[in-house]
């Protein structure tokens, strides 16, 4: 999934229409109608119905279990993957004795690092173990952004 629209640190996140906003917004309204009819059964003395009604309510509620796995799960392999692909990428730009350094960037830090240009990231990694620097501020000293247009 290939998005050309040029990324920076101010414009990279990753907004999915149908994941972020169609399927939020139903299951949001499928509890408030469920709701809804929940306390108009209530309202009317439908009392028989009480039970299948609030098991509903139970199980729309239930729904945005999977629905936030289906979102993290893939977030997490891609994470470990990238993980992967800027140790690789600072063993190979990196002088050899400092390669023992990139092994005590964390998680956090390695995805941070995977907009920086080729020319400046062993410098950035280099400043985020000196500093401690988290994700947000790696991508915040990035002079040339190296776009990652294939996250989700």
């Amino acid at each position: 999934m290939s998005d050309q629209t040029p990324q920076s640190f101010k414009k990279h996140a990753r907004f999915d229409s149908p994941y972020h906003l169609i399927l939020f917004a139903v299951l949001v309204v499928n509890i408030a109608i469920t709701i809804f009819f929940t306390l108009e059964l209530h309202k009317f003395g439908l009392n028989h119905w009480l039970v299948y009604s609030e098991w509903l309510i139970l199980l729309s509620i239930a729904v945005f279990i999977p629905v936030l796995r289906i979102r993290t799960y893939p977030l997490k392999v891609q994470d470990r993957v990238i993980r992967l692909e800027e140790r690789l990428r600072l063993q190979a730009l990196a002088p050899s004795e400092w390669h023992a350094q990139i092994y005590k960037l964390s998680e956090d830090q390695l995805i941070g690092l995977r907009f920086a240009s080729d020319d400046e990231v062993v410098e950035l990694a280099k400043q985020a173990l000196e500093h401690n620097l988290n994700r947000k501020q790696i991508k915040e000293r990035i002079k040339d952004w190296r776009p990652d247009n294939w996250r989700i």
